[in-house]
């Protein structure tokens, strides 16, 4: 009798064409092979040194995306996106160029990314197409120039903490708000090296770009990989951008967790992740007498037209403190598009706010919007360690709506209040 399976445990199955379980290595076949601006390099150069200029294993499951410094910010960027065009050119891999937007959101949109599917990359967060039910995952250069020849890769199939998400997410929470409130209980380590179930009520609700936020921060509780059941979110949009026919992805009712958490959303208030941790996590409201210099709305987190909009809700008419800056950064150039047809760049602009192309831009150092010594920022995006946007500045993670709030008050604001 054959033996029920978690998420991941049917995933590799397939991809291995044999049964495994938390535990079991096995190599897996590979639906995708990504590498970005940064880190690309590094791969290309392994590549070649490797295997010459023998051809990917498919060049249509290899895909070269510019997102981190974009247009390049000196001479040492322009170099190198330059060598990963020319790579793409002489294999054939398809390229997003520095008009697209940031890395996993452009696969997704181009059709690429599909529940069942295994895929890495150079990204740290390649584990956000969990939303979608795809199993991806960040991995080094070694590794990335290895299966762009090969196609297929060594794994260790993670055992896997399910997580239910019961109740009804109350007015002016979002999935940040959730996602920040699991860290807190899980805390930055609690997850390393296994896999997430995310179900429940909740999530069978949850609509895609929650999903995407839920799932992008699951690197910061050190898991490999978070999954969503698809639901009709997540079919909407991969019809809406031709990926093409896909099998239902679900757990089967009796696969071994290595534990089982159940959360209650219905009684969460806004939550805000104080440096220099993702898992120094508090209520708004007790953080209000925080003085804020700078807002940053955007990154793989947070930056879909939703997540946008739920900002212009709160800034439309209104100005932003003349003590605070504001940038917004939309995730794609699909997500600029539909924001700017919506009226929401008005909106944005009469309010104070400098809009940038899509991007990764303030989720690292080497943007512009770095902070100096002794400077607050509240920030739409996954992590706060202590230099992360600049020495001697502190980084408070946030909902847009809490982040948009606080941008007209000069300080950390609960968004029910603005």
């Amino acid at each position: 009798m054959k033996r029920d399976q978690t998420m991941i445990e049917k995933i590799f199955s397939r991809a291995s064409g044999k049964d495994v379980f938390a535990g079991d290595y096995a190599w897996l076949k590979l639906n995708l092979v990504a590498m970005r601006d940064f880190g690309g390099p590094n791969v290309v150069q392994e590549y070649r040194l490797a295997f010459g200029d023998r051809k990917i294993f498919n060049k249509d499951q290899v895909a070269v995306t510019f997102d981190l410094h974009i247009p390049p910010r000196d001479e040492k960027v322009a170099v190198n996106q330059q060598l990963l065009r020319q790579f793409a050119k002489d294999q054939g891999a398809k390229l997003f160029d520095v008009n697209t937007g940031i890395g996993q959101h452009i696969l997704m949109e181009s059709g690429m990314v599909k529940p069942w599917d295994v895929i890495i990359g150079t990204d740290s967060h390649m584990n956000l197409l969990g939303a979608v039910g795809a199993a991806g995952f960040g991995m080094g250069t070694t590794d990335v120039a290895g299966a762009m020849y090969k196609g297929s890769l060594w794994f260790r199939v993670p055992e896997t903490i399910k997580m239910v998400l019961n109740g009804t997410m109350p007015a002016a929470i979002s999935s940040k708000d959730i996602i920040l409130h699991i860290l807190s209980v899980v805390r930055t380590d609690g997850a390393l090296h296994k896999a997430i179930e995310f179900t429940g009520e909740a999530v069978l609700k949850m609509p895609f770009h929650d999903r995407i936020t839920i799932a992008s921060m699951v690197t910061e509780m050190s898991g490999e990989i978070g999954l969503l059941e698809p639901n009709d979110s997540v079919k909407d949009f991969l019809d809406k951008h031709k990926a093409g026919p896909f099998d239902t992805l679900t757990a089967d009712n009796d696969g071994i967790y290595e534990s089982i958490m159940e959360f209650d959303i219905s009684k969460l208030a806004p939550l805000i992740s104080c440096p220099h941790s993702p898992d120094n996590v508090e209520r708004v409201t007790d953080m209000k007498d925080v003085k804020v210099d700078q807002v940053f709305i955007g990154s793989c987190t947070n930056g879909r037209y939703e997540d946008l909009a739920s900002a212009a809700g709160i800034l439309k008419g209104k100005k932003i403190s003349n003590t605070v800056r504001m940038i917004i950064v939309p995730a794609t150039m699909e997500v600029a598009m539909q924001a700017s047809n919506a009226g929401l760049f008005d909106i944005f602009m009469n309010a104070g706010v400098v809009i940038t192309n899509p991007g990764c831009a303030l989720c690292t150092t080497g943007h512009p919007g770095i902070l100096a010594p002794g400077e607050t920022m509240i920030s739409t995006s996954n992590r706060n360690f202590h230099g992360k946007l600049g020495k001697g500045a502190s980084v408070y993670l946030a909902s847009p709506a809490t982040a948009a709030a606080s941008a007209i008050t000069g300080y950390i604001t609960d968004p029910r209040e603005a």
